[in-house]
Protein backbone atom coordinates (compact mmCIF):
# COMPACT_ATOMS: atom_id res chain seq x y z
CA UNK A 1 0.00 0.00 0.00
CA UNK A 2 1.33 3.44 -0.87
CA UNK A 3 0.67 6.43 1.32
CA UNK A 4 -0.64 9.52 -0.36
CA UNK A 5 0.43 11.90 2.41
CA UNK A 6 2.68 12.04 5.41
CA UNK A 7 1.49 12.54 8.94
CA UNK A 8 -0.51 15.73 9.35
CA UNK A 9 -2.10 17.44 12.33
CA UNK A 10 -5.88 17.58 12.26
CA UNK A 11 -8.34 17.75 9.41
CA UNK A 12 -7.35 18.13 5.76
CA UNK A 13 -7.25 21.69 4.45
CA UNK A 14 -9.01 20.62 1.26
CA UNK A 15 -12.07 18.44 1.75
CA UNK A 16 -13.02 18.13 -1.94
CA UNK A 17 -13.71 14.53 -2.87
CA UNK A 18 -13.94 13.32 0.72
CA UNK A 19 -16.96 11.49 2.04
CA UNK A 20 -19.40 13.43 4.22
CA UNK A 21 -19.06 10.81 6.97
CA UNK A 22 -15.30 11.41 7.11
CA UNK A 23 -15.78 15.18 7.36
CA UNK A 24 -18.39 14.68 10.12
CA UNK A 25 -15.75 12.81 12.15
CA UNK A 26 -13.31 15.71 11.83
CA UNK A 27 -16.07 18.22 12.67
CA UNK A 28 -16.95 16.31 15.84
CA UNK A 29 -13.34 15.90 16.94
CA UNK A 30 -12.79 19.63 16.41
CA UNK A 31 -15.96 20.54 18.37
CA UNK A 32 -14.82 18.30 21.23
CA UNK A 33 -11.34 19.84 21.15
CA UNK A 34 -9.74 16.44 20.54
CA UNK A 35 -6.37 16.80 18.82
CA UNK A 36 -5.51 14.11 16.30
CA UNK A 37 -2.92 13.25 13.70
CA UNK A 38 -4.00 12.02 10.26
CA UNK A 39 -2.57 10.19 7.29
CA UNK A 40 -4.30 9.60 3.93
CA UNK A 41 -3.58 6.35 2.10
CA UNK A 42 -4.90 3.77 -0.33
CA UNK A 43 -7.81 1.68 0.94
CA UNK A 44 -6.75 -0.42 3.93
CA UNK A 45 -8.89 -3.55 4.07
CA UNK A 46 -6.86 -5.75 6.45
CA UNK A 47 -4.63 -5.39 9.48
CA UNK A 48 -1.71 -6.26 7.19
CA UNK A 49 -2.61 -3.26 5.03
CA UNK A 50 -2.37 -1.14 8.16
CA UNK A 51 1.27 -2.07 8.93
CA UNK A 52 2.70 0.88 6.97
CA UNK A 53 0.02 3.15 8.40
CA UNK A 54 1.13 2.04 11.90
CA UNK A 55 4.66 3.17 11.10
CA UNK A 56 3.59 6.58 9.81
CA UNK A 57 1.11 7.17 12.65
CA UNK A 58 3.60 5.94 15.24
CA UNK A 59 0.92 3.78 16.84
CA UNK A 60 -0.63 0.41 16.09
CA UNK A 61 -4.03 0.57 14.42
CA UNK A 62 -6.56 -1.08 16.68
CA UNK A 63 -8.62 -3.97 15.40
CA UNK A 64 -12.30 -3.01 15.17
CA UNK A 65 -14.65 -5.97 14.81
CA UNK A 66 -18.38 -5.66 14.27
CA UNK A 67 -20.20 -8.64 15.77
CA UNK A 68 -23.71 -9.84 16.49
CA UNK A 69 -25.54 -12.63 18.27
CA UNK A 70 -27.13 -15.54 16.40
CA UNK A 71 -30.53 -13.82 16.27
CA UNK A 72 -29.01 -10.61 14.88
CA UNK A 73 -30.68 -8.60 17.62
CA UNK A 74 -27.60 -7.59 19.67
CA UNK A 75 -24.66 -5.86 18.03
CA UNK A 76 -21.15 -5.29 19.37
CA UNK A 77 -18.10 -3.36 18.31
CA UNK A 78 -14.93 -4.87 19.70
CA UNK A 79 -11.77 -2.78 19.91
CA UNK A 80 -8.59 -4.72 20.54
CA UNK A 81 -4.88 -4.49 19.77
CA UNK A 82 -4.28 -5.10 16.09
CA UNK A 83 -1.72 -7.83 16.68
CA UNK A 84 -3.86 -9.89 19.07
CA UNK A 85 -5.70 -12.90 17.64
CA UNK A 86 -9.47 -12.91 18.09
CA UNK A 87 -11.16 -16.03 19.46
CA UNK A 88 -14.95 -15.86 19.28
CA UNK A 89 -15.45 -18.44 22.03
CA UNK A 90 -13.40 -16.43 24.51
CA UNK A 91 -15.50 -13.30 24.01
CA UNK A 92 -18.82 -15.17 23.87
CA UNK A 93 -18.11 -16.62 27.30
CA UNK A 94 -17.41 -13.23 28.84
CA UNK A 95 -20.62 -11.78 27.41
CA UNK A 96 -22.78 -14.78 28.21
CA UNK A 97 -23.76 -15.04 24.54
CA UNK A 98 -23.96 -18.55 23.11
CA UNK A 99 -22.64 -17.63 19.70
CA UNK A 100 -21.14 -14.51 18.15
CA UNK A 101 -20.48 -13.96 14.48
CA UNK A 102 -19.44 -11.12 12.25
CA UNK A 103 -22.39 -8.85 11.48
CA UNK A 104 -23.41 -8.24 7.90
CA UNK A 105 -22.60 -5.04 6.05
CA UNK A 106 -26.26 -3.98 6.01
CA UNK A 107 -26.18 -3.60 9.82
CA UNK A 108 -22.89 -1.65 9.69
CA UNK A 109 -24.40 0.79 7.27
CA UNK A 110 -27.75 1.01 9.06
CA UNK A 111 -26.37 1.63 12.56
CA UNK A 112 -22.89 3.10 12.04
CA UNK A 113 -22.87 4.53 8.50
CA UNK A 114 -19.72 2.55 7.70
CA UNK A 115 -18.83 -0.22 5.28
CA UNK A 116 -16.62 -3.32 5.61
CA UNK A 117 -12.97 -2.37 5.85
CA UNK A 118 -13.80 0.95 7.49
CA UNK A 119 -15.19 -0.31 10.82
CA UNK A 120 -14.16 2.21 13.45
CA UNK A 121 -15.11 3.40 16.90
CA UNK A 122 -15.76 6.74 15.21
CA UNK A 123 -18.87 5.16 13.64
CA UNK A 124 -20.53 5.24 17.06
CA UNK A 125 -21.24 8.93 16.41
CA UNK A 126 -23.86 7.71 13.93
CA UNK A 127 -25.45 5.21 16.35
CA UNK A 128 -27.84 7.67 17.96
CA UNK A 129 -30.19 4.92 19.18
CA UNK A 130 -27.39 2.90 20.83
CA UNK A 131 -27.91 -0.29 18.85
CA UNK A 132 -24.22 -1.14 19.20
CA UNK A 133 -22.51 -2.06 22.47
CA UNK A 134 -18.83 -1.09 22.64
CA UNK A 135 -16.38 -3.66 23.99
CA UNK A 136 -12.77 -2.66 24.63
CA UNK A 137 -9.99 -5.13 25.36
CA UNK A 138 -8.20 -4.35 28.63
CA UNK A 139 -4.80 -4.28 26.88
CA UNK A 140 -5.98 -1.54 24.55
CA UNK A 141 -7.06 0.59 27.49
CA UNK A 142 -3.43 0.57 28.68
CA UNK A 143 -2.26 2.28 25.50
CA UNK A 144 -1.71 6.02 25.53
CA UNK A 145 -2.84 6.52 21.91
CA UNK A 146 -4.81 4.48 19.40
CA UNK A 147 -5.14 4.49 15.65
CA UNK A 148 -8.44 4.10 13.80
CA UNK A 149 -10.22 5.09 10.61
CA UNK A 150 -12.41 8.21 10.39
CA UNK A 151 -15.34 6.10 9.03
CA UNK A 152 -13.50 5.56 5.73
CA UNK A 153 -10.57 3.24 5.04
CA UNK A 154 -8.58 5.74 2.97
CA UNK A 155 -7.44 7.74 6.00
CA UNK A 156 -6.32 6.88 9.51
CA UNK A 157 -6.13 8.98 12.64
CA UNK A 158 -4.23 8.83 15.92
CA UNK A 159 -5.81 10.17 19.09
CA UNK A 160 -5.35 9.62 22.79
CA UNK A 161 -7.19 6.85 24.58
CA UNK A 162 -8.05 9.38 27.27
CA UNK A 163 -9.77 11.68 24.75
CA UNK A 164 -11.60 8.71 23.28
CA UNK A 165 -12.93 7.49 26.63
CA UNK A 166 -13.42 10.81 28.41
CA UNK A 167 -14.55 13.11 25.57
CA UNK A 168 -15.63 11.23 22.46
CA UNK A 169 -17.65 8.37 23.98
CA UNK A 170 -19.63 10.59 26.39
CA UNK A 171 -20.36 13.01 23.53
CA UNK A 172 -21.80 10.21 21.39
CA UNK A 173 -23.67 8.72 24.38
CA UNK A 174 -21.83 5.40 24.46
CA UNK A 175 -20.18 3.62 27.34
CA UNK A 176 -17.78 0.75 27.00
CA UNK A 177 -17.47 -2.65 28.59
CA UNK A 178 -13.95 -3.86 29.34
CA UNK A 179 -13.20 -7.40 28.19
CA UNK A 180 -10.03 -9.40 28.70
CA UNK A 181 -8.93 -11.33 25.64
CA UNK A 182 -5.87 -13.56 25.66
CA UNK A 183 -6.00 -14.60 22.03
CA UNK A 184 -5.55 -18.20 23.12
CA UNK A 185 -7.83 -21.09 22.20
Amino acid sequence: MELFTGLEAGRPADTDGRADKEIRVYDLLDRLDIPFRRVDHEAAMTMEDCALVDTVLGVEMCKNLYLCNRQKTDFYMLLMPGNKPFKTKELSGQLGVSRLSFAEAEFMEAYLDITPGAVSVMGLMNDTDNHVRLLVDADLLQMEDIGCHPCVNTASIRLSMKDLTEKFLPAVHHKYTTVTLTGEA
